[in-house]
């Protein structure tokens, strides 16, 4: 009697365990908030997703400074929430503090890397998907001068940079690429003005499509291009809808599905800690084709830049990551 009731008490802790996955996930959103159009939207379309599938509300917190992500994160753990998703590599200090103090609670970090027993690092190989825009901003020119808008100058949004150069190049080794980034803080993320004022400088020194991998910053991006006549290119979500005939396409990087996926598999109970790297073998990242782009991709356009993604899939042309050695070297 006293094993069956043991026995019986086991399944309940078990049954308990796998319900508390499934039904108390979160997720912290960085400072530019869910509604960013961009990263963090991208993450929230994960996460409406999956609460639109299971009926199970994910519990979301976006914190206003970077004293609160951490403060959010505690508070999130010590209420048992897991697994927590956190949304930008700002967030790595603060997740890697607290997922030491809650060594029960699982994260999984997005754009991030962390090495911790509790800790799923989800890195997209953005140089892959920036290459296939950067051939069709080529493609697109009349003018053989493209440019690129990047949010804080740091190594990773550097990388978007880079891979987009590479593919410019590809397409037109004549080409010239314009560059520049908004800021040295986090803020850089947020600052349409800003972005509409660098797109309008690279407009006049003769770019007609520029690319902008900078958060909420890209907005005033694409409204200088609606503006001047010229082209854009979204990043992260797939934006073409947000200026629709003046996007080109969208460098999309799937921070829905990583999200997603976090929130299924501790449902399941398959999720694992450790490096998860997604690039366009693994669909992680892309270009965007739908209704408001339709009439600026032609026919040829569409099939060289299917022969180019093709290429990089099996290794055929290989697109130099900016953060292997910090240099756009290629």
């Amino acid at each position: 009697m006293k094993a069956v009731f043991l026995a019986s008490a086991t399944v309940l802790a078990i049954s308990s365990s796998m319900a508390h996955a499934a039904t108390e996930p979160a997720v912290v959103y960085d400072q530019a908030g869910k509604y960013d159009k961009s990263f963090n939207e991208g993450v929230y379309n994960g996460v409406k997703k999956y609460s639109e599938d299971t009926g199970i509300q994910v519990r979301e917190f976006e914190p206003k400074n970077e004293a609160q992500v951490e403060q959010g994160l505690r508070r999130l753990a010590k209420r048992g929430y897991s697994p927590i998703v956190t949304v930008g590599f700002n967030m790595t200090s603060a997740v890697e503090k607290v997922a030491k103090d809650f060594p029960e609670i699982n994260f999984t970090i997005i754009d991030g890397v962390i090495d911790l027993p509790n800790v799923q690092s989800v890195v997209f190989k953005e140089h892959e998907g920036s290459f296939l825009v950067g051939a069709l901003a080529s493609m697109a020119s009349k003018t053989d001068t493209v440019g690129f808008v990047g949010g804080m100058d740091i190594p990773l949004i550097r990388k978007f940079g880079c891979g987009y150069e590479q593919g410019v190049k590809y397409a037109s080794p004549s080409a010239t690429v314009l560059q520049n980034m908004t800021g040295s803080t986090g803020a850089a993320f947020n600052d349409p003005t800003k972005g509409s004022e660098l797109a309008k400088s690279q407009f006049s020194q003769g770019a007609d499509v520029v690319f902008a991998a900078a958060g909420g910053t890209g907005i005033g991006v694409y409204q200088a291009a609606k503006d001047e006549g010229k082209l854009a290119i979204g990043v992260d979500s797939n934006q073409n809808h947000i200026q629709p005939g003046t996007m080109l396409t969208s460098m999309v990087k799937r921070v829905d599905e990583a999200a997603y996926k976090t929130y299924k598999d501790a449902a399941a109970g398959t999720w694992k800690p450790g490096m998860v790297v997604l690039g366009l073998a693994e669909g992680g990242v892309d270009w965007a084709q739908d209704e408001n782009n339709a009439s600026l991709i032609t026919a040829d356009m569409k099939a060289k830049v299917s022969d180019i993604r093709a290429k990089i899939i099996s290794g055929d042309i290989k697109v130099h990551d900016y953060m292997s050695d910090n240099t756009c070297n290629y």
